[in-house]
């Protein structure tokens, strides 16, 4: 018996828990590449968008025909998460197949990436696909060398092509066109794999453009979150960050045409989504529903049965390295990766229902260590959390800490944006706290939401009697699996993630440096989001 089959007679049995990443993806795709040639795999992910800003999902202010293309003729996600609402933490869970406190350093923001873990894309390029990347792949943080050669852990960079951007804070990236670069450049028929990163909608954004550029009103805007003031400011904002996701999803059609003119859209999974929420207050970079709750469409003609089915399974970020490897046939021996603890999500596209397709499904975790600096030492924010059952718990490690970034060093953790500066005017002049309470001020130990009915998350029912008992199964379902993934934070050595150097040197030790009066540019905030005094409210 050879190796693949020893490998299917072990399916479904108690021997499948000590078999590696790629064995088990192995499994979960049968004989899925046992007829016609291996697909093609192009990968589009935003930078800073949240559920349910596309279209197919509903929102009629953000104008998405490209992701609507792909959701139609494939498959709608309506639970997708990343497991850390920031950018180099989601990026790394996507390429390694791992949670973030899985990945030693690479769980920070501006990481060193370490060697021992490989990414898909090292590992496909290893097995003879073609496999490239334009715009933002892995970022922000140093990617590190190998035997003395730098790594492409998204690929070969195509990123020659420009265009005329459309506002300012716009990518000038032509992506679709270095997209067709990358084919130009592939040898023959080479299986493909593409990762289109954008860097939009990440800030900043030029003021206004939404509607002078884009044609929209104030008015278009359907619902703005309870956290934020209702005003034409934090609309104008919201309708920005709208123009700019219709610029990434305007390079994704023409990338489906180049394709479709190729006669190699069929044999293509097309995998659109965004690597954490919107860059605004309370989204990015926090743990919440809004911060960790994607936009996610998979297109596959030759592979997904009965397209157009909406799936409501939880599908974490951590599911898409082991797919690709499942889709491209590759054993443990073939490609030499770390276990994955997330899993293929080929059984999902043959499978016709809609819905639930795999009831085991039925929760994601998350969390976070340290982003952004800005914090004594610089320290992180960590948490952990849990979606299941149409709640979502957070456990706060340090609530003495604030969520954001300390005041006086502008809540680092929280782009500078006009919505921002709102919510921090209407502290300022005493007319409300409310938002900068949801937004910056400091939390307790534990939260838990009823997110069907919240999705704000905004009424915490963690201290609530009537509650103790879904607390207390998501907690100890949390910590539970935790302790299986060898977490440091569940065996006293959460403070490593502290330890690991910041690779951006000019915002190391940011808070004293700042405290000590040095001029410092924060690149990434507003001069009137640092305070100038001390914060007193205290939290509730």
């Amino acid at each position: 018996m050879n190796r693949r089959a020893f490998l299917r007679n072990l399916a479904g049995t108690a021997a499948v828990v000590g078999l590696s990443g790629c064995e088990r993806a192995l499994l979960g795709s049968s004989d899925s590449q046992t007829q016609g040639p291996r697909p093609n795999i192009l990968f589009c992910i935003a930078d800073d968008a949240s559920y349910p800003h596309m279209g197919a999902y509903g929102c009629s202010w953000v104008k998405t025909p490209g992701f609507d293309r792909v959701a139609r003729e494939g498959l709608l996600c309506t639970r997708a998460y990343t497991s850390n609402a920031k950018c180099a933490p989601s990026r790394s869970s996507i390429m390694t197949g791992r949670n973030s406190w899985q990945l030693e350093e690479a769980a920070n923001h501006w990481p060193a990436f370490p060697a021992k873990f490989k990414t898909y894309a090292e590992a496909l390029t290893d097995q003879g696909y073609f496999v490239g990347t334009t715009g933002k792949g892995w970022a922000p943080g140093i990617p590190g060398k190998i035997d003395g050669k730098a790594r492409q852990l998204a690929g070969k960079p195509f990123s020659q092509r420009k265009t005329q951007a459309p506002a300012r804070g716009i990518s000038n990236n032509d992506y679709a066109a270095n997209f067709e670069d990358f084919l130009a450049a592939r040898p023959g028929e080479t299986p493909f794999c593409f990762w289109y990163g954008g860097f939009e909608p990440h800030r900043g954004y030029e003021y206004g453009a939404g509607i002078a550029k884009g044609g929209k009103q104030l008015s278009d805007v359907d619902h703005v979150f309870s956290f934020w003031p209702d005003n034409e400011t934090v609309r104008t904002d919201m309708l920005d960050y709208a123009f700019e996701i219709e610029h990434f999803d305007g390079h994704l059609q023409r990338m489906l045409k180049t394709l479709e003119s190729r006669n190699e859209l069929d044999n293509t999974v097309v995998i659109v989504t965004a690597d954490n929420g919107m860059p605004f207050p309370r989204v990015k970079g926090q743990e919440y529903e809004l911060s960790n709750h994607l936009p996610l469409a998979i297109m596959w003609k030759n592979g997904i049965k009965n397209p157009g089915r909406v799936i409501d399974d939880f599908i974490s970020f951590i599911d898409f390295a082991p797919t690709f490897l499942d889709l491209a046939g590759v054993t443990r021996t073939q490609c030499a990766m770390q276990p994955f603890q997330g899993k293929t999500l080929t059984p999902i596209f043959k499978s016709r229902k809609s819905g639930v397709v795999d009831r085991t499904r039925d929760h994601v975790l998350f969390g976070k260590e340290r982003h952004d600096v800005g914090r004594p030492h610089d320290w992180g924010y960590p948490i952990r959390g849990i979606v299941k059952d149409q709640y979502l718990y957070v456990k706060n490690f340090e609530p003495t800490r604030w969520p954001a970034g300390d005041p006086e060093t502008g809540y680092l953790n929280c782009d500078g944006s006009p919505t921002k500066t709102q919510v921090l005017q209407l502290r300022r002049t005493g007319e409300t706290d409310e938002y900068w309470q949801a937004a910056f001020g400091k939390r307790p130990e534990e939260e838990l939401y009823r997110i069907d009915r919240d999705p704000e998350c905004m009424i915490n029912l963690a201290d609530k009697p009537e509650y103790a008992r879904v607390k207390a199964r998501l907690s100890k379902q949390l910590f539970s699996e935790l302790k299986a993934q060898e977490d440091p934070r569940m065996f006293g050595q959460g403070q490593v993630f502290d330890e690991y150097p910041y690779m951006d040197k000019n915002s190391v030790n940011f808070y004293e440096r700042f405290m000590r009066g040095e001029k410092l540019n924060s690149g990434w905030v507003n001069p009137t989001d640092f305070e100038t005094g001390p914060v007193s409210i205290e939290p509730r």
